[in-house]
Parts: structure tokens; C-alpha cells; sequence
């Protein structure tokens, strides 16, 4: 009889990764005009970045990625661009500080709130459009 072997572990996946998981699973998180509105925001991101969107960890659609490392020597990949549609609100993923760098910008998108590195809007409506294009522009850029 042969003792059994032990079963070799799986490396982790990062939380924040890439998966096979269907794009519009998380588009149906977004209901009524909410979904309309997510998929405006697939199309406006897509075409910025000229990416298709992935899933990452299992609720943010993000397009493209790149790797980054910090000082402390912790490293990853991360989406160009990306959004989390959801029932009550989408969530915007932007570089850090982004309303500190273009205060300008933000004061001109309309109903919004804020955070170090999300925008977080809860209707497209009433949002600027060419505000939130520069926006996603410049935080693509600076990436």
C-alpha cells in the first residue's frame, strides 16, 4: 500500500483579479434604469480604453489592467478603468485623490458623492457627461 500523498495547495488568487465569470451577471445587479445606465457606462469605458470588460473579483466590471508595486514592495494588477453596477448606486473606480487633482471636473459632474479613489453615483441623470469623460480620461492617463 502506497501512502496517500498530500494534496498540493491551490496558490490564492488575489481578490482583486480577473475571472471567466459572465459579464452581465454583474450588469443584472443594476435594475430598471440603472441597467440602461450600466450599460452606458460599459460602452463610454470600453471606448476610452479600448477594452472589452472582465469580470473582477466577482462584481466590479473592469477594462484593460496593469501591474503596479508600491514602495513597501506590495505589488498586484488592477483594472485601467472600472465600475461596480448595483442596485442602489454605481461605483466609479478612479486613481487616488482623483477630486483632489481635478476639483474642477468634479465640481461640474452634478449629483455625486466621494471618496479617496470612488465616485459613487446613483443615477446617471442629471450627471455631465463630458465632466465624466474627462474625468475617466484623465484617471486612464494617469494610471
Amino acid at each position: 500500500m502506497h501512502a496517500a500523498q498530500p494534496a498540493q495547495k491551490q496558490p490564492k488568487q488575489p481578490a482583486m483579479s480577473p475571472s471567466d465569470l459572465p459579464v452581465d451577471a454583474v450588469l443584472d445587479r443594476a435594475t430598471g434604469p440603472r441597467r440602461a445606465e450600466a450599460d452606458e457606462l460599459v460602452a463610454l469605458l470600453g471606448e476610452l480604453t479600448g477594452e472589452a470588460p472582465v469580470v473582477w473579483a466577482g462584481k466590479i466590471l473592469g477594462f484593460g489592467e496593469y501591474e503596479y508595486c508600491y514602495a513597501s514592495g506590495h505589488s498586484g494588477r488592477a483594472p485601467l478603468l472600472a465600475f461596480a453596477p448595483g442596485p442602489t448606486k454605481h461605483t466609479l473606480y478612479l486613481v487616488p485623490a482623483f477630486a483632489e487633482r481635478w476639483p474642477e471636473l468634479v465640481a461640474q459632474l452634478g449629483p455625486h458623492k466621494a471618496s479617496k479613489g470612488c465616485l459613487y453615483l446613483t443615477r446617471l441623470e442629471g450627471v455631465d457627461r463630458g465632466a465624466l469623460r474627462a474625468l475617466l480620461q484623465r484617471s486612464l492617463d494617469a494610471n
